[in-house]
């Protein structure tokens, strides 16, 4: 269906944007991302806040600081009181980017970037050695054609 000035209509755009395939990409990531900050959460509850419990508490999410003193937490029926900065909290959550993103960059966009980058070079020499063979056909082409002419002028005299 398309409509009076020739644009698709928007179910057709939106089927279009459908079969692309990035879509089908973008999903599997987001399900793998998903997975994968799942164990990233785990790492640094089981390994980074241990290391960091050996200076302090193993929670990095108790870590806080009271801008508005008394800082005390909901209990019960009772309303908090203060005003509490969760520091920790932040950098825990830091701390599960900066591994995510590590992990991410060297375990597949890095490799991915060294095989695009030895295709790219594979075709690269490719294209270089076809452009050598035209090149070196073109070049018989002319000396046969330059042999011809001088065979005509020695043998055949004009009147």
């Amino acid at each position: 269906m398309v409509s009076e000035n020739n644009e698709p209509s928007l179910w057709e755009g939106f089927k279009a944007f459908l079969m692309r395939g990035n879509v089908i990409d973008l999903a599997v990531a987001v399900v793998i991302g998903a997975a994968f900050t799942s164990v990233v959460n785990t790492v640094v509850e089981g390994v980074i806040n241990p290391i960091v419990g050996a200076f302090g508490t193993q929670d990095l999410n108790k870590y806080s600081y009271c801008l508005q003193s008394p800082c005390k937490p909901a209990t019960g029926g009772a309303e908090a009181e203060g005003i509490e900065i969760m520091w920790g909290t932040v950098v825990s959550a830091a701390l599960s980017f900066l591994i995510t993103a590590a992990v991410v960059y060297f375990l597949m966009v890095l490799p991915m970037a060294k095989y695009l980058a030895r295709q790219a070079a594979k075709k690269a020499e490719k294209e270089g050695t076809q452009e050598v063979m035209e090149v070196s056909e073109l070049e018989v082409l002319k000396e046969i054609r330059d042999a011809l002419v001088a065979q005509r002028g020695s043998g055949h005299t004009e009147p």
